[in-house]
Parts: structure tokens; sequence; C-alpha cells
């Protein structure tokens, strides 16, 4: 079993910066790629960034160029650096992990301020 714990929301003006943190425990090692999804009110929940295992990543074509997603394998955690924040990016945030099945974390609540 996969345990997420994420950290890190909070209020931010637009154009603001947070940081996202999601540490990993349990079986790691069944992880083939780890995530952030975010779910606004009323709407579907939706893939924000991934990284594989290998290094490589995704990102919605709303955060590119303005949210990097990274690793830290000595501390099981993975980050979601955000910036340029915009008031459409208020959501809450979940950190997923790909393992035998999908592992999601409590969740962490953004909220950007126009």
């Amino acid at each position: 079993q996969v345990q997420l714990v994420e950290s890190g929301g909070g209020l931010v003006q637009a154009g603001g910066s947070l940081r996202l943190s999601c540490v990993a425990s349990g079986s790691i090692f069944s992880i083939n790629a780890m995530g952030w999804f975010r779910q606004a009110p009323g709407k579907q929940r939706e893939l924000v960034a991934s990284i594989r295992s290998g290094g490589s990543t995704n990102y919605a074509d709303s955060v590119k160029g303005r949210f990097t997603i990274s690793r830290d394998n000595a501390k099981n955690t993975v980050y979601l650096q955000m910036n340029s924040l915009k008031p459409e990016d208020t959501a809450v945030y979940y950190c997923n992990a790909e393992a035998v099945s999908a592992i999601w974390g409590q969740g962490t609540q953004v909220t950007v301020s126009p």
C-alpha cells in the first residue's frame, strides 16, 4: 500500500506563487508515476502535471510555462511549483500515485484571489 500526504496549499493573490509537496510512504517501489490533479467547485477533476519514474513530465496546457513538477527521490517527495497563479487555478489539489491501483492524497486547497 502507498500513502500520500500533501501540504503547501493556501491563499495567494493573483500573480503569486505556491509550492505543493506530496510525501509518499509505504510500497513506494510499486509507483510508476506521480501527478497532481485539481478539482474546482462544480467541475471534474483534471490532470495538472505528472512525472514518470523515468523522469518524463506532462502538463495541462493551462499550466504550461507556469507550473513545474519535480521530485526528490531521497525524500520520497513530489513537488508542484506554481508561479504566476491565476484565480482560475483555485481548486483542491490532489496528489496521485499510479501503482497497482490509483492512490490519492487527501487534497489541499489552493485559493487565488484577484
